[in-house]
C-alpha cells in the first residue's frame, strides 16, 4: 500500500502533469514541423540539387535504398523542434524566476537590525524607546533592507 501512496504523490506533483502536456503538445508541434520539412524545405533542397520527383535529388545513391535526403530532412526537422523547445524552456524559466523574485520575502541576511535614529545603537525589533539613550520612536523599530555596498 505504501508504494501506491508514493505513486499517487508522484502523479499528483505538477511536474508529471506538465511533462504529459509537454509530450502531447510536442507531438503535435512535431507534426507541423515535419509537414514544413517535407512540403517546403525538402522541395527547396531538390530544386537546388536537381533530381527525381519524390526524392531529394542528388542525395540518393542510385540503385539503393540509401536516401541522404531523408536523413537531411530529419536533421532539419529535429533542429527546428529542438530550437523551439529551447526557446520555450528559456522563456518559461525566465518567467518562473521573475515570479519567484516577486514572491520571495527578503532574506534575513539582507536585512539590517533596527537602529536608534538618535544614538544609532542597535535596538530590538518592535521597540518604541531606545534602551541606550531613552529616545522615543515615532513608530516601533523595524529592520531595514541593507543598502548595496559600492
Amino acid at each position: 500500500m505504501k508504494m501506491m501512496d508514493e505513486f499517487k504523490e508522484f502523479i499528483n506533483r505538477g511536474n508529471v502533469m506538465d511533462m504529459a502536456v509537454g509530450v502531447i503538445v510536442g507531438g503535435a508541434f512535431t507534426a507541423i514541423v515535419t509537414a514544413l520539412t517535407t512540403n517546403i524545405i525538402n522541395p527547396l533542397i531538390k530544386a537546388i540539387a536537381g533530381g527525381d520527383p519524390g526524392q531529394i535529388g542528388g542525395l540518393v545513391i542510385p540503385g539503393t535504398e540509401i536516401d541522404f535526403g531523408a536523413l537531411l530532412g530529419a536533421i532539419v526537422n529535429f533542429l527546428i523542434v529542438a530550437w523551439i523547445v529551447f526557446c520555450l524552456v528559456k522563456a518559461v524559466n525566465k518567467l518562473k524566476d521573475a515570479t519567484k523574485k516577486k514572491e520571495e520575502p527578503v532574506e534575513e541576511d539582507e536585512m539590517e537590525p533596527p537602529t536608534c535614529p538618535f544614538c544609532l545603537e542597535e535596538v530590538k525589533e518592535g521597540a518604541t524607546r531606545c534602551p541606550h539613550c531613552a529616545g522615543a520612536f515615532d513608530a516601533p523599530a523595524a529592520p531595514k533592507k541593507k543598502e548595496a555596498a559600492e
